[in-house]
């Protein structure tokens, strides 16, 4: 039997089987570093087909809370506690008391973060990028990747582009380590301050690529986020595109209720 009928709508049988094996996750029957059952075990378990299985499986996968291994099966995920972003990261008092942004919201968390850097150095501007920044297409910036882990697990990446005419003047930035406070510090030590960081927030499942740079699993969701900081002079001095595993982070924001 295929469907089942609740609330007067018909449930797919795979949705149903998903769901078990999700709250099973959720409740602790299957910890952390826990095989899911194979999908002959599945099949016998439920007595459906095997298509009916690997359709669960995937609702399972993009739940977020397994992660697949060739040849092995599904495993569950180690979940460390859900880490904020919110509208208050990026607050000044936090530069000046020399915390970047990440390691400051990890702080908070109580969690342990390490920053590893890809790339540092001179890149040609994305079109996009370009027409953020206001330089011509393809001009010189200097880009600044990085992968970020909270616990030892890897859970964002971002890549920073800056003008070249701002830059080529603040050593510290072609530096792995700008120093306190991080980019954003040294911009403000050399007159840009800031006025506003304006984000824009796509979710979509992760490509092949992102998913094993995050270590995730095929098509896992995540979030595409690309901040402008912006100076009160209203210039765009950098721009940040990142990614993240959706299910490490909740977004908190504050918003003021004003004309």
């Amino acid at each position: 039997m295929g469907t089942a009928v609740g609330g007067g709508r018909a449930v797919p049988r795979y949705v149903q089987i998903a769901d078990e094996i999700v709250q099973q996750i959720r409740s602790g029957v299957l910890m952390p570093g826990d095989m899911v059952p194979s999908e002959s075990e599945l099949v016998d378990r439920y007595g459906v087909s095997g298509g009916t299985i690997r359709k669960a499986m995937v609702e399972v996968r993009a739940s977020g809370l397994v992660e697949t291994r060739h040849g092995k099966g599904s495993l569950v995920k180690a979940r460390p506690p859900v880490r904020h972003r919110s509208s208050d990261r990026f607050r000044r008092s936090h530069r000046k008391g020399g915390k970047a942004a990440y390691l400051a919201e990890s702080e908070q968390a109580c969690a342990t973060a390490k920053v590893s850097v890809l790339f540092i150095g001179p890149a040609d501007a994305p079109d996009d990028i370009a027409e953020r920044l206001g330089v011509d297409r393809g001009a010189k910036v200097l880009a600044r990747r990085r992968l970020y882990f909270r616990n030892g697990t890897p859970v964002e990446t971002a890549t920073s582009y800056l003008p070249w005419d701002v830059v080529k003047d603040i050593p510290e930035l072609f530096s792995e380590n700008p120093g306190p406070g991080g980019i954003y510090a040294r911009l403000e030590d050399d007159g840009h301050v800031f006025a506003e960081f304006v984000e824009t927030l796509q979710a979509r499942p992760a490509s092949k690529a992102e998913s094993s740079e995050l270590a995730l699993s095929p098509g896992a969701p995540v979030v595409h986020l690309i901040r402008d900081a912006v100076t009160e002079e209203g210039r765009v001095v950098e721009v940040c595109d990142t990614l993240m595993a959706a299910d490490q982070f909740v977004f908190s924001y504050r918003i003021p209720a004003t004309d």
